[in-house]
């Protein structure tokens, strides 16, 4: 496998800003993101990644067959525009590349894959443990951990992304399983927890149960009720006003407990955003 870490570069390129618009990002930046080369730096330059095309770029460095082709025949008209969709196909090739592999070299593969320099490609290495059916639920969430605590926001999306059918197939277990991950000293972690398990959610399938009866995860929310992180509060308060669509009252009077319970500006912070759809 190539090392990355051999290419250096300048620093204004790994500080800058990002463009505001596709069409505003210079010519040499795109060519380092549609490369490999470097991460996105905002949702503009993460979007405007060609994924079909980093694939051929990565297996011709690589040396090996995985089919650009069968990717593309995977995807309909819309699914072309999809990004998530696009990405979770890169991932299920990968994995059906894999299953035709010796274990060891799998395992140097997939390394390479979480560990590179693109987060682009880090997120196909999530899903082909979100898409692994050999895996249990506890078992992908163990695996997918390191993806939900990476330093770039779009890898850390596509984490939850993941594993979130994984987790509306098997919540109970899901459920018990995270209830650790809101105490864990990585507010990344935490977010996770709450994100991944929201009743509606963004890009993602509803979880039906939770609409139903949100209390089943409130070992979850009670433990971040007075986060101090603003992202994990963004988290638990979009997952209150999901479940404010369909149990108001539960809502409110969760809210009300928290309040008496632990009544810091966090938690303020918290219950008024939980209660904004209301």
């Amino acid at each position: 496998m190539n090392d990355q870490s051999d290419v250096t570069i300048p620093e204004d390129i790994l500080r800058r800003k990002g463009a505001r618009k596709a069409a505003e990002i210079p010519a040499h930046i795109h060519r380092l993101l549609q490369s490999g080369t470097i991460e996105s730096v905002n949702l503009t330059e993460w979007l405007a990644v060609n994924h079909v095309l980093l694939l051929e770029q990565i297996t011709r460095e690589l040396d090996i067959l995985v089919s650009t082709r069968e990717v593309t025949a995977r995807l309909g008209k819309k699914d072309e525009q999809r990004i998530m969709k696009i990405i979770s196909e890169i991932g299920r090739q990968w994995l059906e590349y894999m299953e035709k592999r010796p274990e060891q070299e799998n395992k140097q593969l997939f390394n390479f894959l979480a560990k590179h320099r693109s987060d682009s490609v880090r997120c196909w290495a999530a899903y082909i443990i979100g898409l692994n059916t050999g895996l249990h639920v506890t078992e992908k969430l163990e695996q997918i951990r390191a993806f939900a605590a990476d330093h770039h926001f779009g890898v850390r999306e596509i984490a939850w992304m993941a594993v979130r059918d994984s987790i509306r197939a098997d919540l109970s277990a899901a459920l018990q399983a995270l209830i650790p991950w809101c105490t864990d000293p990585d507010p990344m972690i935490r977010r996770f927890a709450i994100e991944s398990t929201r009743p509606r959610g963004v890009w993602a399938k509803h979880i039906q149960p939770l609409k139903e009866n949100p209390a089943m995860a409130l070992p979850l929310l009670s433990a971040v009720k007075s986060d101090d992180h603003l992202y994990v509060q963004n988290s638990v308060s979009n997952w209150l006003n999901d479940a404010s669509k369909t149990t108001p009252e539960w809502v409110r009077q969760v809210c009300a407990e928290w309040i008496e319970q632990s009544d810091t500006r966090h938690t303020q912070r918290i219950v008024k955003r939980a209660q904004r759809s209301i």
